[in-house]
């Protein structure tokens, strides 16, 4: 544990004077202050970011985490578990949702093998693979301490090296069959609400098979007694390869100081644990959105987060953050090129009194 928790300790609260400075930029700018609301807050977040009252955004990356889950042997889930490596080929070959999206907003697609249970060989596949799936569950605990630190500091040591390579921001993104059943469990074990509430429909399951998957959770929960005050502990009794592994994007894009866009449910999850493990670490994340998933809102609100897109998605990959990708360049944009009432020689309020 000594590496992550010396990761943990670089982990820095937002520049408080980058943010003031940012602040009085933006209330010099052409328009009334506060009138473009959520853009403004994300430039002062930015600006505390990057210590920069003028932030500047580099290339930008969607991280892509896949790994298999070993509760799918409870049916807890629509698809069967070989899609997972399925849907890895797809990303890798372009044809995804994802990939879509992000050619649209100008970002690149970097997908990792961190826990999938096939041998994938790809150029493009980062192979980071900690082992070939999750345990079930439901039986045991899903990981190893030391598999989920391992898997934890895969996805930090990823962002570093993307940073070494021109990248500013980042967004979460994951691929693997029946993870939402152990995002509900994390949520549930650390925030202490009921299993019924946390559960969702995940790939689109029947009332019938939704009631079976509280269950699995449930007697997971019970079974392996995670300790909610340790969130690495919860991770690795009820959580997924894929989830520590976007734990790890998120503290390593905090260490870094760079922005990172949250996606939905199962990206929530990790940045709810990424949270508990390196509280400084909230100030670096935006919220992209807010999916149909039932337990998402409880999950943002527990991270402290307000998503900027409400579009009734569910698809996870990173859909929804690669989409807030151009909202975050627009506040960047109005730092760099709104002109001041000196410059444009436009009279402010006082003046005109």
């Amino acid at each position: 544990m000594n590496t992550l928790e010396q990761m943990i300790s670089g982990i820095q609260p937002l520049k408080a004077e980058a943010v003031e400075a940012a602040s009085l930029h933006l209330d010099s700018l052409t328009k009334p202050p506060g009138s473009l609301g959520r853009l403004e807050d994300v430039a002062r977040q930015l600006a505390g970011i990057s210590g920069r009252t003028i932030p500047e955004l580099g290339k930008k990356a969607v991280i892509v985490m896949a790994g298999d889950h070993g509760v799918c042997e409870e049916g807890v889930s629509a698809f069967p578990a070989e899609v997972t490596p399925q849907m890895v080929l797809n990303f890798l070959n372009g044809g995804a949702a994802v990939n879509v999206l992000a050619r649209h907003t100008g970002a690149d697609v970097v997908c990792v093998d961190i826990g999938v249970n096939a041998d994938l060989e790809h150029p493009q596949l980062v192979s980071r693979k900690v082992r070939k799936g999750t345990r079930n569950m439901a039986v045991e605990p899903a990981m190893t301490e030391q598999e989920t630190v391992d898997a934890i500091l895969a996805g930090v040591e990823i962002v570093e090296e993307l940073v070494g390579k021109g990248y500013t921001m980042f967004a979460t993104g994951e691929m693997g069959i029946g993870n939402t059943t152990p995002s509900s469990a994390i949520l549930a074990v650390l925030t202490g609400t009921d299993v019924g509430v946390t559960v969702g429909r995940g790939t689109g399951i029947d009332d019938e098979r939704m009631r079976h998957k509280q269950t699995v959770i449930e007697r997971a929960i019970e079974r392996n007694r995670p300790n909610a005050d340790q969130p690495v502990d919860v991770l690795a009794k009820v959580g997924g390869l894929e989830i520590a592994g976007l734990t790890g994007v998120i503290l390593g894009a905090a260490l870094h100081r760079c922005p990172v866009i949250i996606d939905g449910f199962i990206s929530s999850a990790a940045a709810l644990v990424a949270s508990r493990i390196a509280p400084h670490s909230t100030a670096y994340m935006l919220a992209s959105h807010l999916s149909q998933e039932q337990g998402h809102a409880l999950l943002l609100e527990a991270i402290g987060l307000s998503p900027m897109l409400r579009m009734d998605m569910r698809l996870g990959e990173g859909t929804g953050a690669v989409l807030a990708f151009p909202l975050i360049e627009a506040a960047a944009k109005i730092m760099q090129e709104m002109a001041t009432f000196s410059s444009a020689g436009v009279s402010t309020a006082l003046d005109s009194e």
